[in-house]
Parts: C-alpha cells; structure tokens; sequence
C-alpha cells in the first residue's frame, strides 16, 4: 500500500475512533485497522507498566493476556530501543519467545513491532503485528504503521491517564 493510500485510510479510521466511548472498543478498532493497514492475521497492544517492569498486552488476537518483562522477547526490545522492528524469520531469531506460540498453537511466520509514544516521547506501548499474509514485512510497512501508531497516541495516552 502506497503512502498516500495508507494516510487516506488511517485519516478514515480517525472518524471511526473519535465515535468510540471506551477503550475496549478503540483497542478492538485499532488492532483490526493495524492488522487492515498491513495486511496481517494478527495484532497484539502492548502497553507500558514502570512500576512493574512489564509490558502488558491490553489487547491480543486469539489470546488471553500476555506479560512479558520490559527488556524480554523482540517486544521488550522494541520497548528498549525505541524504534520498530521488522523480524521475518523469528524462529531464527533468539530474543523470539516461541513458547508464546507452543502455549497457544499459532505459529508466527514473521511480525512487525512499533514502539507507541506518548506526547513527551517516552514509549508507552508497543503494536505487535503478526504473519502478514502475503510475502514478509517490508520497510513500507514498518512506515505506514509507524504514521498509524503516532497517530493513535494520543487515544491511547488518554486511556492510561483515565485508569490512573
């Protein structure tokens, strides 16, 4: 999908979000707009917890919750080096927690991991995309989800300020 093409879906999917009123409902929009977007099976969200040194996934197709440690799997180094990932051979790569997979019978073909900044620049979560369906992920791919998870942000950040 071209630029302008993915930036014309994702302005589209802003009017759907703003109609949401909870955050269940705008974590399920998102995750199926990111899965949409890259043409992927599925989409975990990630989010933040300092306190704790844990990413906790808020949202996760096909799965219950998933928390891992801050610097744990490519997700926590996504989380550590605050910049997206393309991994499309994660059975060879060795931070990939292939007992997530073994647990719950999905098998990962390759994935994509964007860091999700708040509005001072601190990572407060991450978009895991998983199995694009045709072909791996490319650098188009990592830039139009990269455009899409700035611009949920903001949803997202308000959310967390709301649990507080």
């Amino acid at each position: 999908m071209s630029p302008t093409q993915a930036f014309a879906q994702i302005a589209e999917f802003g009017k759907k979000l703003m109609a949401n009123d909870s955050i269940e409902d705008s974590l399920e929009l998102i995750s199926a707009e990111a899965r949409e977007l890259v043409h992927a099976e599925r989409c975990s969200i990630f989010m933040v917890d300092a306190e704790t040194n844990m990413l906790w996934s808020k949202h996760s197709d096909g799965m219950g919750r998933i928390a891992i440690g801050l610097d744990s799997g490519i997700v926590g180094d996504t989380y550590k080096r605050q910049e997206s990932q393309i991994v499309n051979h994660p059975y060879q790569d060795a931070r990939f927690m292939s007992k997530i997979d073994a647990k719950s019978g999905f098998v990962t073909r390759n994935m994509i991991c964007v860091p999700i900044f708040d509005s001072k620049r601190d990572v407060i979560g991450i978009i895991q995309i998983l199995n694009r369906r045709e072909d791996d992920f490319s650098i188009e791919d990592e830039s139009n989800l990269a455009f899409f998870a700035n611009y949920v942000s903001g949803t997202l950040e308000l959310a967390l300020m709301q649990e507080t």
